[in-house]
């Protein structure tokens, strides 16, 4: 109640239904995870969890009503946006908004700044800036809706904020489709709430009734109120689902669209191209309690007693279990090394990823969970065509990962991995790594000798890869041009 005894026109999040209890009576069966999903079924990679769906509330209505610790304006660089969301909120906030706002001298995009509420029930409102949306730059647009998101988040967390009301980032007059963004914006809550969720109580998305109908539909593919809605939910999740936290992890997704979608997988004798899975230099030790009794197989098959058709299905189910832990474990201490990640494409028009060896220290993460990482960003990627840039650039013997691992690796993998990895230029090799890549191309797997690459300068790599189709890790540039200048100085007494 107001002062004068009329209804207050503000809304208590704490009375608000949330997500979990949303759930229809026919989702609320008593069906076990083993009644539902058999052993070789990959689960969704986001699980069915009843403590996130209790902090999640989907309300139609104006952010502005809400009575929480924080609501989100939506606005441009200059915090000076009219759209209907920003409207409101000054208007409810009254005049003093607008000069605290003049202290902070703007916002870039993706940025969050935190003002005080005034005279909302809302005790703060932090201030973010939605990208400008075109197809031409469709993957900045995503990274930036993204940052949005997450710089919400992570400002809500540093000011132990215990409950938080997001209107619509991505306002209609910036362009952003709704669909693709509210990907974004469900995947990302979420994987905040799986790795921080102690620290929030309340995430409210507060939606018009043009936005409902979206979030409706997408909801139950990234916050799933029961098991059995969390196995029908699965076929719909987009290809990209982001990283460990959510993030965008395709760099350019109209390539994978642009593809033709009628070329044969198997061209076997293209060109330069080729590499099994050599990818493994992101893998780790130790995953053998994973692995199943694979050599115990081996030895069945030499035996007779297994057929070549039930390993692969033995196979297929231990990579299975890896892809379901992968997705559904926190990896965001592993992606923050940079060491694997998409670019652009080759000259072919494949996919090209990068490996950054001096980026992976061996003897300092958890290697499993280096391997996990490794088939959370691989799986999608490698059902198309892609080649790998392997960067050994001024690497130490603690970046360096013994053939067993790699052999192990090469043996976890999906089928698909090896046949559609095309080609692995290995940059700045070493004489040490030659041969150490001899022996274990020659000895310990086949079929990938002939598809490895070793490329002394970027020079040479531009001839399979444009330069602009590559993100360099800056040491990387600082060292091929040093070792080119020195390769191109004249040596004492030469003559001319």
């Amino acid at each position: 109640m107001d002062p004068l005894g009329a209804p207050s026109q503000f809304v208590d999040v704490d009375t608000l239904p949330s997500w979990g209890d949303s759930c229809q009576d026919e989702l609320n069966s008593s069906d076990t995870t083993a009644e539902i999903f058999q052993e070789d079924t990959v689960r969704s990679p986001f699980l069915y969890n009843k403590d996130v769906n209790g902090k999640v509330v989907l309300w139609k209505g104006d952010v502005a009503l809400l009575n929480c610790t924080a609501i989100v304006n939506t606005s441009n660089e200059s915090l000076t946006d009219k759209n209907p969301v920003s409207e409101s909120i000054f208007m409810l906030a009254g005049p003093d908004l607008k000069e605290d706002l003049q202290k902070l001298k703007g916002c870039r995009t993706g940025e969050a700044k935190l003002t005080k509420g005034f005279n909302l029930a809302a005790r703060f409102i932090i201030h973010t800036v939605g990208p400008k949306y075109k197809n031409r730059y469709r993957t900045a647009a995503e990274s930036s809706l993204y940052s949005c998101y997450r710089n919400v988040l992570q400002l809500a967390k540093e000011q132990s904020m215990s409950s938080l009301g997001f209107c619509v980032i991505n306002s209609a007059k910036r362009g952003y489709p709704l669909e693709d963004a509210t990907h974004i914006a469900l995947r990302t809550v979420r994987r905040f709430l799986e790795i921080h969720g102690e620290t929030i109580e309340k995430v409210v998305f507060a939606v018009s009734d043009l936005e409902e109908g979206t979030y409706q539909k997408l909801l139950p593919l990234y916050f799933p109120r029961s098991l059995k809605e969390e196995n029908r939910s699965l076929p719909y999740l987009p290809a990209d689902i982001g990283n460990a936290e959510g993030e965008p992890v395709v760099p350019e997704r109209q390539i994978r669209i642009s593809e033709k979608p009628g070329a044969p997988e198997d061209n076997q004798e293209e060109e330069d191209e080729g590499l099994g899975v050599d990818l493994s230099f992101i893998g780790s030790h130790a995953f053998a309690r994973m692995e199943g009794d694979i050599d115990k197989q081996r030895k069945l098959i030499l035996q007779g007693q297994l057929s070549e058709a039930a390993l692969q299905k033995q196979h297929q189910r231990n990579y299975n279990r890896w892809l379901c832990q992968a997705r559904s474990e926190d990896l965001s201490d592993i992606a923050s090394l940079k060491a694997l990640y998409q670019t652009g494409v080759d000259n072919c028009g494949r996919t090209v990823m990068v490996v950054v060896g001096r980026n992976i220290p061996v003897t300092l993460i958890d290697m499993d969970k280096a391997l996990l990482y490794f088939i959370h960003v691989m799986d999608h990627i490698a059902v198309k065509e892609y080649v790998l840039v392997y960067f050994h650039t001024l690497t130490s013997e603690y970046n360096h990962l013994d053939s067993d691992f790699l052999k192990k690796l090469y043996d976890v993998v999906d089928v698909k991995y090896k046949r559609n990895l095309k080609a692995v230029y290995f940059v700045h090799p070493t004489f040490r790594s030659k041969v150490s890549t001899w022996f274990f191309t020659t000895f310990s797997v086949s079929g990938l000798k002939d598809k490895i690459h070793h490329v002394d300068s970027l020079h040479q790599l531009f001839s399979a890869i444009s330069p602009e189709q590559i993100d360099f890790p800056p040491f990387v540039l600082e060292y091929d041009a040093r070792v080119r200048s020195t390769r191109s100085s004249p040596s004492p007494g030469m003559v001319y």
